[in-house]
């Protein structure tokens, strides 16, 4: 069947998505008599839509699971979305703004309601897309961690964690967002520089004329200091201790206590303590037994302790306050002061440490174990790098905040009793107290932080708590991919109940992708406005150029850099294969040749002896997650060495009668290099695959093709590899010396060696062809004619006469202005090299950079010097 002459992405994908799903491709069966390659998806928020990131990490996903499944195992893809807590409520509560209602005004039943109908309306949209993509999961086992099978999940982790004694309910010292009314964890806050002040505040002694200078960020924080502190090493501030200073404006008596975490150096060397509001000081103040004097609302706004500030809010109220200290002559001095501090990741708003009764699990012991498996590698990292950020924080790891005030996400399975005030935890509602067997109990308001459902992910997709078949058979799984910024969020913790629940790593390999940077290095994104928007590109190049630019691009660094022109690119890769397709198709006719044939040609035997080298290239990169490398192999393979080189050579052949030995390599050529390709880019091969022949099986499930030894061909590669360079010696001579394109050129080729005698006697007309020649001469000794380029490739040389095809005078000219040039850049480059303070103080890379210029200009120089010794000859 003839290809159309141009290939439209828009008129190919959703067609060919759909035969995929009608033919129920990506459906991964238990087969006890196959192995499992198995991954879950870092599940998407319901709430988003695709971004070059998503894109990034699903296109890795599909590129191997599809491989995985051309290579005969039972790949299986397990795709889903996440709840995502405060993300998705947010996204309600402004829909609700638009409507002037909160969900307050709804109540909570009716609020998450409207959550779900949301979620109904919205909630398929980065399916939708992911299909898109062409990703291939296996749809049938979608999971929402909402799911009632995976909420029973939750509950029983929730449970088992508490009854063991893992979860438990503290009034502790937390991260507060004002603008999401909800704990946070500590990964949850990310640390901003901000232009602030830091304010030198004089606090009186009692019953002393003397005074202490605090230095401070926050003066409205102030109120609600219960003592000062000084390091007892500090000689000269230790005899502060014992004393008693007294805040400003509200008179209040503060003990001056120690703390060796006072740093002496740091402003005066005296720390005001304020319990309720300062990590640091919650646990001086702990050790002191000192009041936790709480001076804020959930709305950042000051309370009642806060005495004539009660009502502002915090910023309001550090004006008024330094108004008023700077009024009573308590304000020693301010100096502009940069800083970091805590910003909610999910809005960016100040967060504000808080001290409230949530609900907590303990990290350390659960950490231990998560630790030791990628410590011994029974869990790999790649890349490796990123082991010694994972212990830093599995090492230093504080217990996790779980609790979330919010509506919606998974009520914590918490009931308390109004009569004996005990705490009933258990999976299904109980009727009554486990204590008292009271019935008046009222469930937690509290749900659970949406990463401890994702934590479960491994497993609940798989069914657990009960020990199904697909955990039996899939579990542990066989790689995750994913961002480096979830490494504390997902991958730790999903570490670590997989082994605490099933006694076995959730995963054996974890790869990193990188951050996704624009062509100068910035990080992506909207406000920046250099943003690739995939569906954009769909629209414009089709869903296999973004694939295959991304895989392309992809590496183990921290970043990748792509731009539009390297999605143009892979589009004109797609469209040389589709050209390369359409060719084939057009040679061979109908003719559909089962086998290779006994291969005679030395073309033939090459291309196939480059094929084997490709397919064992490719499958090596697989293995080593390398797929850039991947991709660039086979870009390489089909690009130079198939349609550069072989069809080109090919084409006479195909011309002839006796054709069919061509015909046979042309079209297995082409059906690897579709399966090859396939994982890449499965749109385009798949429209190739069928358009071959209609009634054969999908590619999608083709054999991946594997390396046959035997058909790699040194003798082969050697020759054609020395054809090749006496092709592009005489097309150099014609590209340097401006001979005109359609002028036919005479080669003369003196050589010696018989092996190259005999095989440019045979490639003649083909060598004519490629090099645009109407007259080749081969034999072992020639006399070099006047004006005559020369060329000397291993132990041939080639002449070209130039006479009658170029001005000689005005050419040689030309050559040596040309000459003149290169000689003096050559000149400073050397006198630049040979500088030793050049070679002590530049960059290695840059001395090599000027040393493969020099190089570079010496031969360049070389072969200058002999063009115009030939345009001299008479």
């Amino acid at each position: 069947m003839e290809l159309p002459k141009r290939y439209d992405p828009t008129e190919v994908e959703d067609k060919i998505y759909s035969f995929w799903e009608e033919q129920a491709l990506f459906d991964a069966d238990i087969d006890w008599d196959k192995e499992p390659f198995t991954m879950v998806i870092p599940p998407p928020n319901i709430t988003s839509v695709m971004h070059i990131g998503n894109a990034l990490i699903y296109t890795l996903h599909d590129v191997l699971i599809r491989y995985k499944r051309m290579d005969g195992y039972v790949a299986c893809w397990f795709p889903g979305m996440d709840h995502a807590g405060i993300a998705t409520q947010n996204v309600v509560e402004r829909r609700l703004a638009t409507e002037n209602c909160t969900r307050h005004d709804l109540g909570r039943e009716k609020f998450v309601e409207r959550v779900w109908e949301w979620k109904r309306e919205y909630g398929g949209q980065i399916q939708r897309q992911m299909k898109a993509l062409g990703t291939s999961p296996d749809w049938r086992r979608e999971r929402f961690t909402l799911d009632d099978d995976l909420s029973m999940a939750v509950c029983a982790a929730f449970v088992r964690l508490y009854n063991e004694g893992y979860i438990y309910r503290d009034k502790r010292l937390i991260n507060w967002c004002p603008r999401c009314q909800t704990a946070i964890s500590d990964i949850e806050v990310i640390h901003h520089e901000i232009d602030g002040n830091l304010y030198y505040i004089r606090y009186a002694l009692q019953n002393s004329a003397d005074y202490i200078t605090i230095t401070t960020t926050r003066p409205e924080t102030m109120l609600g200091d219960s003592a000062i502190a000084v390091n007892p090493y500090d000689q000269q501030k230790k005899s502060l201790l014992g004393k008693i200073a007294i805040l400003p404006i509200l008179e209040r008596e503060l003990p001056i206590v120690d703390a060796v975490e006072v740093d002496p150096k740091f402003g005066t060397g005296i720390l005001k303590i304020t319990p309720a509001h300062d990590p640091l000081d919650f646990e001086i103040g702990k050790r002191h037994n000192l009041p936790q004097i709480n001076i804020f609302t959930n709305d950042a706004n000051l309370n009642e302790n806060a005495g004539p500030y009660a009502g502002l809010d915090r910023y309001a109220a550090r004006k008024q306050i330094v108004v008023d200290l700077k009024a009573c002559g308590r304000i020693e001095k301010i100096i502009p002061y940069r800083h970091a501090i805590g910003h909610c990741q999910r809005c960016d708003t100040l967060i504000e440490p808080l001290i409230s009764m949530q609900w907590f699990v303990a990290m350390a012991d659960l950490a231990a174990p998560a630790i030791e498996v990628v410590r011994t590698d029974t869990i790999k990292f790649i890349p490796s790098r990123w082991k010694s950020l994972y212990f830093d924080w599995l090492e230093k790891i504080k217990d996790w905040c779980i609790s979330r005030q919010l509506w919606w996400g998974h009520r914590i399975p918490a009931w308390y009793c109004a009569d004996c005030k005990e705490i009933t935890v258990a999976i299904a509602p109980p009727q009554r107290c486990s204590a008292c067997q009271s019935s008046k109990i009222e469930q937690e308001t509290d749900v659970l932080d949406t990463w401890f459902s994702s934590a479960l992910w491994p497993i609940s997709v798989m069914g657990w708590p009960q020990q199904t078949e697909e955990l039996k058979y899939f579990y542990p799984t066989s790689l995750l991919i994913t961002g480096f910024d979830i490494i504390f969020f997902w991958v730790a913790r999903m570490i670590m109940m997989g082994l605490y629940f099933q006694g076995i790593i959730p995963f054996k390999e974890v790869y990193f992708t990188p951050l996704v940077e624009d062509e100068h290095g910035v990080k992506m994104s909207s406000s920046r406005g250099n943003i690739i928007d995939p569906l954009e590109i769909k629209e414009r190049y089709g869903m296999d150029a973004l694939r295959f630019s991304l895989t392309q691009a992809s590496s183990k660094g921290r970043g990748i850099r792509i731009a539009m022109r390297d999605i143009e690119a892979s589009r004109n890769f797609l469209n040389k294969v589709w050209n390369m397709a359409r060719f084939i198709l057009l040679e061979i006719g109908d003719d559909r040749p089962n086998e290779l044939p006994q291969l005679v040609e030395i073309e033939d035997r090459w291309i196939i002896s480059q094929l084997a080298k490709t397919t064992e290239l490719v499958r090596n990169y697989f293995a080593s997650y390398s797929f850039n490398q991947a991709a660039d192999t086979i870009y390489d393979f089909v690009w130079h060495q198939c349609c550069d080189w072989y069809l080109e050579i090919v084409k006479q052949r195909l011309n002839e009668a006796d054709n069919k030995d061509a015909v046979a390599v042309i079209y297995y050529l082409l059906q690897e290099i579709l399966k090859l390709l396939h994982p890449f880019v499965p749109f385009i091969t798949e429209e190739i695959w069928q358009r071959i022949n209609n009634r054969r099986s999908p590619i999608a499930i083709a054999h991946f093709p594997c390396a046959d030894h035997n058909q790699i061909d040194r003798e082969a590669e050697k020759l054609v590899e020395l054809f090749q360079r006496m092709v592009t010696a005489v097309r150099r001579v014609r590209a340097e010396l401006r001979i005109p394109q359609q002028a036919l050129i005479q080669v003369l080729i003196s050589t010696e060696n018989k092996m190259i005698n005999t095989m440019m006697e045979k490639k003649s007309r083909v060598f004519s062809a490629l090099v645009g020649a109407d007259y080749v001469k081969i034999d072992q000794r020639i006399t070099p004619p006047a004006n005559a380029a020369k060329q000397i490739v291993d132990e041939a040389e080639i002449f070209i006469p130039l006479t009658g095809l170029i001005d000689i005078t005005k050419e040689r000219a030309r050559l040596e202005g040309v000459l003149t040039k290169i000689s003096k850049e050559l000149y400073a480059l050397q006198k630049r090299l040979n500088n030793q303070a050049f070679r002590v103080n530049a960059p290695a890379e840059i001395i090599a950079k000027e040393e493969s210029r020099a190089a570079e200009y010496t031969a360049m120089e070389a072969q200058l010097q002999a063009y115009i010794v030939a345009l001299k000859e008479k």
